[in-house]
């Protein structure tokens, strides 16, 4: 395994900590997410085509807080 594939492998299975002000913006994702999932919902009928509509909007949240926790390194010096 080559060392780019060992370093991605590990920053995809590796618990991020949270810091600064990653927890704030985790929320505001989530808040505009919950918001367009309410309007989508309302808007649509029930169908398996909602389903996917909603499972894709969870789906593009849980990827930005990753990008979010996965890209961003911690302050030199501080603690966890």
């Amino acid at each position: 395994m080559d060392d780019y594939v060992g370093a991605d492998l590990a920053a995809r299975f590796t618990y991020h900590a949270p810091f600064g002000d990653q927890p704030i913006r985790y929320e505001m994702i989530r808040d505009r997410a919950r918001n367009l999932a309410e309007f989508i919902a309302e808007k649509c009928r029930a169908s398996r085509e909602l389903a996917q509509a909603l499972t894709s909007l969870e789906q593009a949240v849980m990827w930005a807080n990753a990008a979010i926790a996965r890209n961003e390194t911690r302050p030199e010096g501080r603690g966890m």
